[in-house]
């Protein structure tokens, strides 16, 4: 193995970049103490692979970058690159298409060591096999180092079986060998750990039958429970409906009501307007009625005081009669004791004229003389009470006539006080009756002017009440259009953030391939199928890291079976899936085991559900779909969502727009009927 070139950077005093030519003759270095020769050796022995930090003279590895000086600060990474001369064609398989090889080693604090080797990352395992097959490496004799030769010449027999497996160039195969039974011990003890891990499995496969039985039950309990859900939701929107239906039946029948209301009002106050109307007449009625009552009440008085007269009378005439009747029993008292008188002389007459027969003639004159007195008597009697009656009569008349002219003096007054007022009503009656016809005139001017006001408050009465209610109506459609467009915005984002969610979760720290692909919706299984957990890797260029690298198309791309499909027009992807795309085809699932043994090498078949079929054989059914498969199907559902989503905004804003316009028009609309309402009243 000949070394071309050393080139160091960062690594102990090699601060800054410091590349070493190896040309053919160079046997060694000479320098002072201190200027870095035992740098070089330990850079070399640091990129074949040497993991020991006291081999570096360090405590740790990372001590191998610059820490820095006084004039210079400290470097973050330490790097050494040794060229080796390849146009022997010796290196391994994979690396022997070059005729300089390249091994690279770079340590970067707190991350640790990675090796390259001709641009690709490789182990340090690797690296180490590659000297060790060419009979050097860091552990090798070949590299003197200070105090070697003494711990040769003092080394027990096994490090000196080394040395001479080193010489003869068996180093690698040892160390193949003993890599090899480390493995078969690794594996030995892999199989005892997949023993025990299939007894685990087999304990947590009876467990996870009986939870999948659980879930099973669960699964048919929720869409029970889901459906019965279902079901409550629909009765209670069915009774909410029918309560909206029946409340806004019993809010037209208020409406009818206030309208039946409005228009009995309407009637009464017409009503009262034709009573205000004829008001007046009653009026000039009721004071024609006052007038003729209190004719009739001094009518009244009038009579009372005739009757009163009369009853005066009356009683004077009672009176007189009963002094009539004493009178007259005092002289029919006189006149029975004249009887008595006659007949007692009668008798003693007879008696006298039996005692004394000469004496009938004095007693025949006797009696004449008292015949003749008693007429006498009787004439004068009549006369006194004829000239009683002829008084009392005057009396009377007397009485009447001062009776009759103290009600004509009264008359008189009175008939005169009522001409003095008559001619004042008459005077006040007359100005009152061209005020009263001005007044009318007026009034009727104002009535027919209010008649058409009123008319016309009606009319705008009734049309408000008619926008309102329209637009009563519009507004209670607008709400629920708005609720409606509310409520399908508020759910499609609910999903959209939780598949946003999704998403953000399973993004990775770096750029990833899967977050700049796009395919067909219906075809993501499909393409996570075919390509699986290797979208996961990032695109790179150069010899960079490890990743997707855009290379030329092959020129000869083999062509499909009939019945496949290329898959590339489904999926919108960077240049560096150009060729794996192109050995990706689509197939019908019937027909993927029959196409899969004419598939041309590096092709692949895979179906819609997630079934791959390769060239070499391997098939794979659609048992679940593959986590690619699943971000791919949640990148376009957000992005439908997202689209439904502005669709839904749009629509809610629209309808929010509308709702609040009608708000604002039912307010208007309800001044205005309130307005037109107080100008008809």
């Amino acid at each position: 193995m000949r070394f071309t070139k050393l080139r160091l950077n960062g690594f102990k005093s090699f601060v800054d970049p410091t590349e070493m030519p190896i040309h053919e003759g160079l046997t060694g270095i000479v320098g002072p103490n201190g200027c870095g020769k035992s740098n070089l050796l330990e850079a070399l022995r640091w990129v074949m692979g040497e993991n020991r930090p006291t081999a570096m003279r360090g405590a740790g590895m990372e001590d191998v970058i610059f820490n820095g000086a006084a004039s210079r600060g400290a470097r973050a990474y330490a790097e050494v690159a040794l060229g080796i001369d390849n146009r022997e064609r010796l290196a391994p398989a994979g690396f022997n298409d070059r005729d300089e090889i390249e091994i690279v080693r770079r340590i970067t604090r707190d991350l640790g060591s990675v090796f390259r080797m001709a641009g690709k990352e490789v182990r340090a395992r690797d690296v180490q096999l590659l000297f060790a097959d060419a009979s050097t490496g860091s552990h090798s004799p070949a590299l003197v180092r200070q105090g070697q030769i003494a711990e040769l010449i003092a080394a027990k027999p096994q490090s000196r079986r080394r040395v001479l497996e080193d010489a003869a160039g068996i180093g690698g195969l040892y160390a193949r060998r003993h890599e090899a039974e480390l493995r078969l011990q690794a594996t030995e003890a892999n199989l005892a750990r997949v023993d025990d891990v299939l007894d685990a499995l087999a304990q947590q496969l009876v467990a996870l039958s009986r939870q999948a039985k659980a879930a099973a039950r669960f699964r048919d309990l929720s869409e029970e429970l889901r459906r019965a859900e279902g079901m409550l939701l629909w009765q209670r929107f069915r009774e909410a409906d029918q309560a909206v239906q029946a409340a806004e039946a019993g809010m037209r029948a208020r409406l009818v009501a206030v309208s039946q209301a409005e228009i009995a009002a309407r009637r009464a106050g017409e009503a009262r307007e034709a009573a205000e109307g004829a008001l007046p007449a009653l009026r000039e009625e009721e004071a024609i009625a006052g007038a003729v009552a209190a004719r009739v009440a001094v009518e009244g008085e009038r009579l009372a005081e005739a009757e009163n007269r009369a009853r005066g009378r009356l009683t004077a005439l009672a009176a007189r009669i009963e002094e009539l009747d004493r009178d007259a029993a005092r002289e029919a008292q006189l006149a029975e004791d004249a009887g008595a008188t006659i007949d007692r002389l009668e008798a003693e007459a007879a008696d006298l004229a039996a005692a004394a027969g000469g004496e009938v003639e004095a007693i025949a004159a006797l009696a004449a003389a008292a015949s003749t007195a008693a007429a006498t008597l009787a004439e004068a009697e009549a006369e006194a009470a004829a000239r009683t009656e002829a008084t009392a009569r005057l009396a009377a008349a007397h009485q009447s006539a001062e009776r009759a002219l103290a009600d004509a003096e009264a008359a008189r007054q009175r008939a005169a006080t009522a001409a003095a007022g008559a001619e004042g009503a008459a005077a006040e009656a007359a100005l009152s009756e061209a005020s009263a016809s001005d007044a009318l005139a007026l009034a009727e001017t104002g009535a027919a002017a209010a008649t058409i006001q009123m008319a016309g408050a009606e009319a705008a009465l009734d049309e408000a009440e008619a926008a309102r209610a329209a637009v009563a109506t519009t507004e209670a459609e607008a709400r629920a259009a708005r609720s409606a467009a509310e409520g399908e915005a508020a759910a499609i984002r609910a999903e959209a953030g939780a598949v946003a969610r999704l998403l953000a979760r399973d993004a990775g720290d770096g750029p990833r391939l899967i977050d700049r692909i796009g395919v067909t919706p219906g075809y993501e299984a499909a393409l996570g199928a075919a390509l699986a957990d290797d979208l996961r890797a990032p695109e790179v260029a150069g010899a960079d890291r490890s990743g997707w690298a855009a290379l030329p198309p092959y020129p000869d791309a083999a062509g499909w079976p009939e019945g496949v499909v290329p898959l590339a027009p489904q999926v919108t992807a960077p240049p560096a899936l150009a060729r794996r795309l192109a050995a990706l085809g689509l197939v019908d699932r019937a027909r993927g085991a029959e196409v899969q043994a004419l598939l041309a090498p590096g092709q692949r078949v895979v179906s819609r559900e997630g079934d791959l079929w390769r060239w070499d054989g391997f098939r794979a059914g659609a048992e679940a779909p593959t986590a690619a498969a699943v971000r791919l199907t949640q990148v376009n559902r957000l992005a439908v969502l997202q689209a439904d989503l502005a669709v839904a905004e749009a629509r809610a804003q629209a309808a929010r727009a509308t709702h609040e316009a009608a708000v604002l028009r039912l307010g208007d609309l309800t001044r205005a009927e309130a307005e037109a309402r107080e100008a008809r009243r």
